[in-house]
Formats: C-alpha cells, sequence, structure tokens
C-alpha cells in the first residue's frame, strides 16, 4: 500500500565564491588578523558548496545537514557582503525538465543571492523527500522519520512558495514557481498524514481516531491531486504526469481506509446497516485503484481485509440482525483529525551551524558604520578648519600691519629678523621648484582619473547598446531587466565623480592664479640674505621709539597671539586623535529595533565626544579676535609715534609684501599637497569604481550569453509547421462525468479508440516475371478518387474478392508527384486507418490489385529491378 512521492534534486553550474568575496573583504577590511580571518572563511564557504551542491548527495541525514548549514550560512553572509555589487551570477536547472535532443534542460542564470537560497531551499525539501522515502515503515523509528522530513519538506516549499517571486524579481522556472511548490508542500504533507494513519495503525489506536485521521489524508490527497490537475503547466511535466495517478489512488484509499475503521465503529455501536454500508463504499473505492492504478500502487491487502469484513458483517446481518442497509449518501460524514503541520524555516535550520563569519558585521551596520565616519570626519573638518581659518586670519592681519616686522625694523637699515625666519622657512620646504614640481603633476593626475572614469562609464555604454540591440531584435522575450535601469545607480556614482573632478578644477585654477601673484616675492625670500636686503628700500632711523611704552605694548600682544596659535595647534591634534566604534551601538538597535537610526545614534555620540572641544574652539577664537583688535589699537599709537616719509613707506610695504609671501607660500604649499593626495585618493576610489562596473558588465554579458542560448533552445524546440486542429469526427468522446470526486486517468498517456477493428497484417508482395517488370516499368498513378467516406464505428465493409475496386482517396487532394514519383497504394498508407477505409484482400497474379494502385494486369505497383537486367531507379 505505502508507494510514496519524492522530489528530484535541482542541479547546479559551479560558481567561484573566492575571487568577488575576498576582493570586498581585502577593500574593505585593513590588512591584519582580522582580514586573514575573514579571507579563511570565505574559502571555508566555497568548500562548503562544493560539498553541498558539487556533488552527488546520498540519501542519508548526513547529506540533508551539509544543505542546512549552505543554507544557514546563506542567510547569514547575505546582510554582510554587497551581493548586488559583486554580481555573482548562479546557474540551476530545472528539476523536471529533461530537455530534449536538441533544446537541452530548462535553466536560468541571475546575479541573486536570493535565487542561490530558493533553489538550496528547494533542493533541502527534495532531499527531504527522498529520505523520507527510503524510511523503515515498519517499525516505530521509521514511522516517526518519515513524518519529520516530510513536515520539513513540506515547510521547505511551502517557504519558496512565499517568499520567489520577492527574493527574485522576476520570473522563475516552473519547479520554483508559486504553484508548482505549493503543489509539493501540499503532497508532502498529505504523505506525512498517510505516516500518521500508519503508525496509529501499528499502535492499534482506537478505529475512531484511525478513521479520523485517514479521512484527513484523503482531504489533502484530494487538495493535491485538484492542485495538480488544474494547474496549466504542471501537467506538461511527466513528473506530474506519473504523480498524478498516485494521487487520486491514495486519495481513494485513504477513504477506503477510514470507512474500514468507521464500519468498525459502527458495529461497535450496533449499526450493523451502517457498518455494511460502509464496507461497501470502501469495496467500490478499491476496486476502483485495483481498475485503474494497478500499476502505481497495491492494494491487495486492504481489499483482501475490506472483503473479509464486509463478507463476515453481510452474513451476521442476514442471519442475525436484519438491519437495514442505507445509501451512501445517507451516512454521517466521519470527522478528520490533523497531526501533520509544515515545519516553519526558520535560522538557523542545522543544529550543528557555525557561521563563519561571526565577526563580520551586516551591511547595514557597515553602512551606518561608513555614515557615522563621514559624519565625524565633516566635525572634524570643521573644527579644523575654524581654527586654520583663524590662524590665517591673523597672519593677514598681522602682514598688514607689518608686524612684527615693523617693531624689528627701527634701525631701517638691515632685514627683520621675523622676515629671516621666514625666508630659511620657504628656503627649507623646498621653494619656488617644490611648487612649481607640484603644479605640474596635478593635470597629470587630473587625465588619469578622468581617463578611468570614462572607461568605466564607456563599459556600461556599449554593454547597454547591446542589451537596447537585442531586445529590440527578440522583443519580448528578452525578458532581463534593461541594462539602463540596472546602470542608474552606477550613471549616478559616475556623475558624482565628474563633478568632484570639475570643482577639483577649479580649486587648482584658484591656486595657480594665488602662486602667480606672489611668485616674484617667494622667489625674493628664497635668495640670500644680502640680496634680500639691499631688494628692501632703506629708511632712515627711528631709535627714538625703542624702549617706548607702545612698542612693548605691541610686543607684549603679539607673544599672546602665538600662545594662543600653538593652543590651537594643540588643539587641532586633540581633535584629530578622537576615536570612538559605533558597532555595538548599532548591532544593539539592529537587533532590537531591526533597523538602525544612523543620524541620532551618531549626533548624540559626536556631541558627547566633541562637545568639551567644541567649546574650547570657541573661546580660543573670541580670545584672538579681542587680541587682534588691541593689536591694531596699539599699532595705530605706534604708527603715529613713528617718523613717516616716503622712503620708510616704500620699505615698510616692501616687508609687507614679504610677509604675505610667506604665509601664501605656506598655504599654496598646503593646498597643492592636499590636491595631489586628493588625486591620489581619487584613483583608488576610481579604481574600484571601475572594477564594480568591469565586474557588473561581466556578469550582464555571461546572463546575456546564458540567455541568447535559451532562446536558441527554445527556437529549436518549437515545431516548424503550424499547428492544426483535429477534425470533430476524430476526438473522443467522453462519457459524462459521474458525481463526486472525478478520478484520475489510468496512464498519462491518450488512450486509442478500441471500438476500431485493427486491420490484418501487410501481406507479402506479389510474384512477377522480368519481362512483366520490364514492360510495366513506369505505372500510372490512380486517375480518379472518389469522395471520402463518412466515419463510422461500424467494421470496414469488405470488397467482392473478384470485383476490381479504385482506391479510396484522404480527406484532403493528393499530390500527383514530381517525375518519377510513385504514390503508396492506400492499402499500406496507416493514416488511411483512421478514416474506415475499405480493405481488400490480397489477390494472386491476374486478380484485382491493391486499392489506391495501378490496373490489375499489373503485377505490383512499385518499379521492381529484376535481377542482373534494369536499373533500380525508373529511367527517363
Amino acid at each position: 500500500m505505502a508507494t510514496f512521492i519524492s522530489v528530484p534534486l535541482k542541479k547546479s553550474s559551479e560558481v567561484d565564491l573566492v575571487k568577488p568575496l575576498s576582493k570586498f573583504v581585502t577593500s574593505a577590511y585593513p590588512a591584519g588578523e582580522e582580514q586573514s580571518e575573514y579571507l579563511r572563511a570565505v574559502e571555508e564557504l566555497n568548500k562548503l558548496r562544493k560539498s553541498a551542491l558539487g556533488r552527488p548527495l546520498d540519501k542519508h541525514e548526513s547529506s540533508l545537514e551539509i544543505l542546512l548549514r549552505y543554507y544557514d550560512q546563506l542567510c547569514s553572509v547575505e546582510p554582510k557582503f554587497p551581493f548586488p555589487e559583486l554580481c555573482l551570477t548562479f546557474t540551476w536547472k530545472d528539476a523536471f525538465d529533461k530537455g530534449s535532443l536538441f533544446g537541452g534542460s530548462v535553466k536560468l542564470a541571475l546575479a541573486s543571492l536570493g535565487y542561490e537560497k530558493t533553489c538550496v531551499l528547494f533542493n533541502v525539501g527534495a532531499l527531504a523527500s527522498q529520505i523520507a522515502s527510503e524510511q523503515n515503515l515498519d517499525n516505530d523509528e521509521g514511522l516517526k522519520a518519515a513524518a519529520k522530513f516530510y513536515q520539513l519538506a513540506s515547510g521547505a516549499f511551502a517557504h519558496i512558495k512565499d517568499t520567489v517571486l520577492s527574493a527574485l524579481n522576476r520570473e522563475p522556472t516552473m519547479d520554483i514557481s508559486p504553484e508548482t511548490v505549493g503543489t509539493l508542500s501540499q503532497i508532502m504533507l498529505s504523505q506525512a498524514q498517510e505516516v500518521f494513519v500508519l503508525k496509529a495503525t501499528a499502535d492499534k489506536m482506537k478505529d475512531a481516531i484511525i478513521a479520523k485521521l485517514a479521512n484527513q489524508a484523503a482531504d489533502f490527497y484530494g487538495d493535491a491531486f485538484k492542485q495538480c490537475q488544474y494547474k496549466e503547466n504542471l501537467p506538461k511535466y511527466f513528473y506530474f504526469q506519473e504523480v498524478l495517478p498516485v494521487l487520486a489512488a491514495k486519495h481513494c484509499m485513504m477513504q477506503a481506509t477510514a470507512e474500514l475503521h468507521q464500519s468498525a465503529l459502527a458495529n461497535q455501536k450496533k449499526r450493523f446497516g451502517e457498518e455494511i454500508a460502509r464496507l461497501q463504499h470502501a469495496t467500490e473505492l478499491v476496486k476502483t485503484v485495483a481498475s485503474r492504478y494497478d500499476e502505481y500502487v497495491n492494494v491487495k491487502d486492504l481489499s483482501d481485509k475490506i472483503s473479509r469484513a464486509l463478507t463476515a458483517a453481510k452474513k451476521d446481518n442476514d442471519f442475525i440482525y436484519h438491519d437495514r442497509v442505507p445509501e451512501v449518501k445517507d451516512l454521517e460524514h466521519i470527522g478528520k483529525a490533523t497531526l501533520v503541520k509544515a515545519t516553519a524555516v526558520q535560522v538557523p535550520l542545522s543544529q550543528k551551524f557555525t557561521d563563519l563569519f561571526e565577526k563580520m558585521v551586516p551591511m547595514e551596520v557597515q553602512q551606518s558604520l561608513s555614515m557615522a565616519s563621514s559624519r565625524r570626519a565633516e566635525m572634524v573638518n570643521r573644527l579644523v578648519g575654524s581654527l586654520r581659518e583663524a590662524t590665517n586670519l591673523c597672519n593677514g592681519v598681522l602682514a598688514s600691519l607689518n608686524l612684527p616686522a615693523a617693531l624689528e625694523d627701527l634701525s631701517g637699515d638691515s632685514v627683520p629678523q621675523s622676515i629671516l625666519e621666514k625666508s630659511r622657512a620657504v628656503v627649507q620646504q623646498g621653494g619656488l621648484h617644490s611648487i612649481e614640481q607640484l603644479i605640474k603633476e596635478l593635470p597629470e593626475l587630473l587625465q588619469r582619473n578622468r581617463e578611468i572614469l570614462d572607461e568605466s562609464l564607456k563599459m556600461l555604454d556599449d554593454e547597454e547598446t547591446t542589451d537596447n540591440e537585442l531586445r529590440a531584435k527578440f522583443s519580448q522575450r528578452w525578458n532581463r531587466t534593461p541594462s539602463g535601469d540596472l546602470y542608474k545607480p552606477l550613471r549616478a556614482e559616475g556623475g558624482n565623480f565628474r563633478s568632484v573632478l570639475d570643482k577639483a578644477v577649479q580649486a587648482d585654477q584658484v591656486v595657480k592664479d594665488r602662486y602667480n601673484s606672489h611668485c616674484e616675492m617667494i622667489a625674493l625670500l628664497c635668495k640670500p640674505e644680502n640680496e634680500i636686503c639691499s631688494a628692501i628700500p632703506s629708511a632712515n632711523p627711528a631709535k627714538t621709539l625703542q624702549g617706548s611704552e607702545v612698542v612693548n605694548v605691541l610686543k607684549a600682544q603679539l607673544a599672546q597671539l602665538d600662545e594662543i596659535k600653538r593652543d590651537r595647534e594643540v588643539l587641532e591634534g586633540e581633535i584629530k586623535s578622537v576615536t570612538f566604534d559605533m558597532t555595538a551601538k548599532f548591532l544593539t538597535a539592529l537587533a532590537q529595533d531591526g533597523a538602525i537610526n544612523e543620524e541620532a545614534l551618531s549626533t548624540t555620540e559626536l556631541d558627547a565626544r566633541y562637545g568639551t572641544h567644541m567649546q574650547r574652539v570657541q573661546q580660543n577664537l573670541r580670545a584672538q579676535e579681542d587680541l587682534l583688535a588691541q593689536v591694531q589699537t596699539s599699532h595705530q599709537e605706534f604708527a603715529a609715534l613713528k617718523q613717516s616719509n616716503a622712503e620708510a613707506n616704500d620699505r615698510e610695504e616692501m616687508l609687507k609684501k614679504l610677509a604675505s609671501a610667506h604665509d601664501s607660500y605656506i598655504e599654496i604649499s598646503s593646498n597643492l599637497k592636499e590636491g595631489t593626495k586628493f588625486y591620489n585618493d581619487l584613483t583608488e576610489i576610481l579604481l574600484k569604481f571601475q572594477n564594480k562596473c568591469s565586474d557588473i558588465v561581466f556578469a550582464r554579458k555571461t546572463e546575456r550569453d546564458e540567455l541568447l542560448k535559451e532562446l536558441q533552445q527554445s527556437i529549436a524546440r518549437e515545431p516548424s509547421a503550424p499547428s492544426f486542429s483535429v477534425p470533430a469526427y476524430q476526438s473522443n468522446t467522453s462519457e459524462p462525468a459521474a458525481a463526486g470526486p472525478t478520478p484520475a486517468p489510468r496512464t498519462v498517456f491518450p488512450v486509442q479508440p478500441q471500438a476500431k477493428a485493427q486491420p490484418p497484417a501487410r501481406p507479402p508482395p506479389p510474384s512477377f516475371t522480368p519481362q512483366a517488370a520490364s514492360s510495366n516499368t513506369t505505372p500510372s498513378p490512380a486517375s480518379q478518387a472518389p469522395p471520402p467516406l463518412p466515419a463510422s464505428s461500424n467494421p470496414p465493409p469488405m470488397a467482392p474478392p473478384t470485383a476490381p475496386s479504385q482506391a479510396q482517396g484522404p480527406p484532403y487532394p493528393t499530390y500527383q508527384g514530381y517525375p518519377g514519383y510513385y504514390q503508396m497504394p492506400m492499402a499500406y498508407n496507416p493514416y488511411a486507418y483512421g478514416y474506415n477505409m475499405p480493405f481488400v484482400h490480397y489477390q494472386g497474379a491476374g486478380q484485382a490489385g491493391y486499392p489506391g494502385g495501378p490496373p490489375a494486369q499489373q503485377p505490383y505497383p512499385y518499379p521492381q529491378q529484376p535481377p542482373q537486367q534494369q536499373p533500380f531507379y525508373p529511367q527517363q
């Protein structure tokens, strides 16, 4: 009785996980122990895939454990790697489609980890069904194991039904479509319920319980049968054509089992007529199974048990009870009891699962960390920028006042000490040569970045052009995501890079203009002291101001400004050295809320970390502002006391230009170094962008080649001739369906009409003489063909043996043929049997020939070759 259905496994093509995942690890994590650990985990993941999918799996729980571990690992790594950007393409074949001679089996290639998870989970359900089918149902352990694995398979297929469309974002292959996996889930659930019926029977539970369990199993099988029968695409699979009769047989057998045990319950309640009615109904059910589905299931034991019970019940009722036997429709409905439930898919499915990437945080946390890092960098840049801006402002104000050079140049004929220090600083940093070298390198770095960006976008443009051409060629058949839609994020990213380069060009021009305006004075600072002294105009000494109160006040104020600048440098170092890790807080938020409010968490943490530094920056800026106001007031008094003439004014102006040139040199040099670093850093980013574009274009090309191959196979499978409708008189008429559930057909192949008589075997060719053959080399075809006879269910009439007959033509015009063409005698045409053509007995020489053949005087309608007398083919 126990014939159980199992599901075949899907087959996958080999995929190299090491290269793309390792590339991401090396780019996202710095070199060190952590990176090495993740690279080893990538190797282990690749080995796990090969173990789960790269070899035939035994029908054993250990093989299922490998599949479960791989599925759990996929669920674990999905949020930790940017799989849409990695463009890993997974190719799987349809589990049920065995392909054709020329087309091959149907397969689908997608760059989607959700597709890989779906197919792996399908194999989990398929292997679980195979393991359950291999269990020994004669003992309790085997029954428990079978029930567990059938429920696991049902849960796996049900999970695919709920998630496959959202996981793939396109039409799946038929084996993992919601309709197919929904049907498979119902079949597995039905078999799990049947296993409980067998267990209840083996445990000798009460008849009422067994009847309810069996009736529920019958309902499950009936639902599964209807799903198979009424789904459009399922019956085309040979797999489901073989399953349909089994489901119909199981439905009847479970119903018969329920009736058998319910009849025993009726006997216990002294309802002997009901007992007989239920046993008669059960007998009819098993007879239906035996007559239609005997090649699929064995119903003999159940049939014998029901027959013995019915014989005994009838004997007792006829001789003792004489209870009225009711109609089946008047019997009470048997109750139902469900003991099975599809096992929910909850990760981890494997009890031995260990996450290979346990320390790696999910991509959502990584993205939040990246955004938090950007916020931190923005705050640091804002604070440091405000400090540097204040320093530049202070230097500019002092340079405009010619301080401290004016205090040091009271003699009027020597180079102030501050100017000499500035000159030495410029020379130590390389002078004009270093700046010119940096300016010369900028266009080269810019051009390199532009070429990388242009090449990356060109790859996208070329692939998109090819995709559009194929879409225009194949129209609706080209059913993959348009490249234009897929590349929108990459094009937006490329546009941002181009905008950044344009702004960088403008910034480079500003630096160059500033350098050109101060180039002459910077060159003077690079010269020896005597040349600088000769270039500065001399003035009358102002020794009367030495030791005055105003000079002393200005010197004290300038010393305070220097102290503020030193405090600022210390504060800038402290701001840059602040570090903190948001990983724990983001992981906690993700675990508790299922999402991360990065902005709120990051802002709170930044305020706590940098609150004190922000206050110190503001205090520093206010102290400088107040001190500069005091310096300007003191300088006005100093300028009023200082003797003023034209030579003194020229000398002071020159000293101002030299001080300003030093400050400009420092700023220009810093800007150029930042620009060089910017272009070099941007080159690395653009190379990653180029790799990303290259990877996705390669994946798209692979997907394109797979789709082109599938289209070629589908075109090869298409019929070369147009379809035609079968005439009405050839179609089989079926009897009206009886009330009640419709059983499945006995076999899956069309049943030939049995009312028509088969024609006799083809007779041997008649004897002939060489002379007759040579004189009748080219027999003339039939010249007339009467209209076809109407179809009839009666046997075809027999022609008189002596009367020559003309052939009955087919129901369509005959083709007379090219020269040398000979029509086949209609008696030998196998297609003529379907039209009830009259059959004529073979007659000897001198008698009438076959219908459709040449006249009777010709011995045989085909040209024959006498040995060694004439060629085989008719001569013109």
